[in-house]
C-alpha cells in the first residue's frame, strides 16, 4: 500500500539505540534514601491520591480543604 505524501512510515520514526542513548540519559540514583522514597510515598501523599482519584472527593476538597473532604468521604 502507499502512503500519502508527507507522511511519516514507521521506519523513519526510529533510531538506533546508540544515538538514542547519546541525549537521552537515565538519572542515576545517588543513595538509597533517595531510591526507598522514590518507590514507597509518605501517607499523606497516599491520602492525597486517593483523594484525587475520586471525584467527589476532588472536588470537594477544592471547595473546603483537602482535609474537610477526606474525613467526610474515608475518615
Amino acid at each position: 500500500p502507499k502512503e500519502p505524501p508527507g507522511s511519516l512510515s514507521t521506519d523513519s520514526i526510529k533510531i538506533k539505540k546508540e544515538v538514542a542513548n547519546a541525549f537521552v540519559k537515565r538519572q542515576k540514583r545517588s543513595s538509597l534514601y533517595e531510591w526507598y522514597f522514590e518507590y514507597y510515598k509518605n501517607p499523606m501523599e497516599q491520602m492525597h491520591e486517593r483523594c484525587e482519584n475520586y471525584p467527589p472527593c476532588d472536588y470537594l476538597s477544592d471547595q473546603i480543604g483537602f482535609s474537610l473532604a477526606y474525613n467526610r468521604f474515608f475518615g
